[in-house]
């Protein structure tokens, strides 16, 4: 069966380009994070994934064996190729691409082509899992991508499981910060509604709410907001430079108790600030990508 593109879609996860995977791990652990153990790609990238009781995650992601990403390049792989341009565009440290959940990669492709976004083939791997208590398995992906050509900064694809036996992430999932889940994905393009139809196609949502600071519209379990320079300014205090493109500046978790958020923010070391009620960290000194945390329901 072809999927719909007016389907709507989950967020399965997002991905964070880093130079080290021990550095990240670092970081995220400083933040309150459990972060799972590192595990290898077969065409040469590595992650290290921060997993939430919500179902999704955030994947830092390193290069492991140059080689073998640029042979994966000239394979035609699109995830190492997005994410070596990515690298060489934008630096590290920042988000990158945002992965929807599938349950027909193929069909997602399909319908991903009939609307001029598709590109490729399908890409069907298998990676060790590792457990936390020492033990270790095989997970399987199909991943499917979209691209809009006047977003070189920002990846999309759909991501479908195929192993039999899915891996107990519970353990994973109960950071001492009291992360929940993922609330809302926020972008930046000077004239936000140039890109509505892209992401109301990756999303399956019709509904677009618009202000004068940009848009936003509801994926199946999160929010993707849209924002124009000033009003990235206005919600969350970054710079953007007035230049045309869409960028993935960050993302905002929810969670349980804003006493155990700040007790695990301000132990870290890593500096945060607070803007319209919420706690944003940068991801690094010269990035203005951020995590942000709200501790309460917001429109």
């Amino acid at each position: 069966m072809t999927a719909s593109l007016r389907t709507l879609r989950s967020v399965d996860h997002v991905v964070m380009p880093v130079g080290s995977l021990e550095l990240a791990r670092r970081f995220f652990e400083g933040l309150g994070f459990l972060v799972a153990p590192d595990a290898q790609h077969p065409f040469g990238t590595r992650n290290a994934c921060v997993f939430l009781a919500d179902g999704t995650y955030i994947e830092p992601l390193a290069i492991g064996v140059r080689e073998d990403c640029e042979a994966a390049i000239r394979d035609g792989n699109l995830f190492v190729a997005r994410d070596q341009a990515f690298r060489f565009r934008r630096g590290e440290h920042r988000f990158s691409a945002v992965a929807f959940a599938s349950g027909d990669a193929e069909g997602d492709l399909a319908a991903f082509r009939a609307a001029g976004l598709g590109e490729g083939d399908i890409l069907s791997f298998s990676r060790r899992f590792e457990r936390p208590d020492g033990g270790s398995g095989e997970v399987s992906f199909r991943l499917a991508f979209a691209i809009d050509r006047r977003a070189p900064d920002a990846s999309f694809f759909v991501c479908q499981p195929v192993h039999t036996v899915a891996p107990d992430r519970t353990p994973l999932t109960g950071h001492p910060n009291g992360v929940t889940g993922l609330k809302r994905l926020v972008f930046s393009e000077p004239n936000p509604t140039d890109f509505q139809y892209l992401l109301q196609d990756l999303a399956g949502q019709r509904d677009v709410l618009a202000d004068s600071f940009g848009m936003s519209l509801a994926a199946a379990n999160a929010t993707i907001e849209v924002l124009t320079p000033e009003g990235l300014g206005a919600r969350y205090g970054c710079d953007r430079s007035p230049e045309r493109g869409l960028r993935f500046e960050g993302i905002v978790l929810a969670a349980s108790d804003a006493g155990r958020l700040r007790h695990a923010l301000y132990g870290s070391g890593v500096g945060f600030e607070e803007h319209g009620g919420r706690m944003i960290v940068r991801l690094s000194e010269h990035a203005q990508s951020f995590i942000a945390f709200e501790t309460e329901e917001r429109p």
